[in-house]
């Protein structure tokens, strides 16, 4: 059976389907398409913690369909810009997980994760799915990828 492991950038995933369709994911039928047929291996949801009762049960949500969740606090800074960036945490746990896995699925369209998807298709020899929102998801980190699945209404909730 093939081996997948799922790493979601939850922050980007939430702006990116907000902005493009006025919507939710749907973790579930996320789940059900990146896992189908497949073995998790792993499954870690990267979040902001703000200490929100509503946000919390999100998280909750997503340990019920299988995710590890790691948080790292989400910072307001004094000149009012905001900060919860999951770049170094996603790439290292990508690095570490990836010899496991004969597919990596990424769930972003952050460009800065192209050369980590190139990277690991040389270095362990695996696939690279990308899941993301086409009108925000980097050129570059779609060529990288082995195969891209635009985020659109078969992966929204419906409202």
């Amino acid at each position: 059976m093939e081996r997948v492991v799922i790493l979601v950038d939850v922050q980007n995933i939430y702006y990116t389907v907000r902005q493009g369709f006025a919507a939710s994911f749907d973790y579930n039928q996320f789940w059900r398409v990146a896992s189908n047929g497949r073995e998790v291996v792993k499954a870690i949801a990267y979040a902001t913690e703000r200490g929100d009762p509503k946000q919390q049960q999100f998280q909750n949500i997503l340990r019920a369909i299988g995710f590890e969740v790691k948080l790292k606090p989400y910072v307001e800074r004094s000149d009012g810009s905001r900060k919860g960036d999951w770049d170094v945490g996603i790439t290292v746990d990508a690095m570490e997980f990836a010899s496991l896995a004969d597919t990596v699925v990424l769930a972003s369209g952050d460009g800065d994760f192209d050369v980590l998807v190139e990277r690991m298709q040389v270095l362990y020899g695996v696939k690279v799915e990308v899941f993301g929102v086409a009108d925000f998801t980097a050129f570059s980190l779609i060529r990288a990828a082995s195969k891209f699945t635009a985020i659109d209404g078969k992966l929204l909730l419906k409202r």
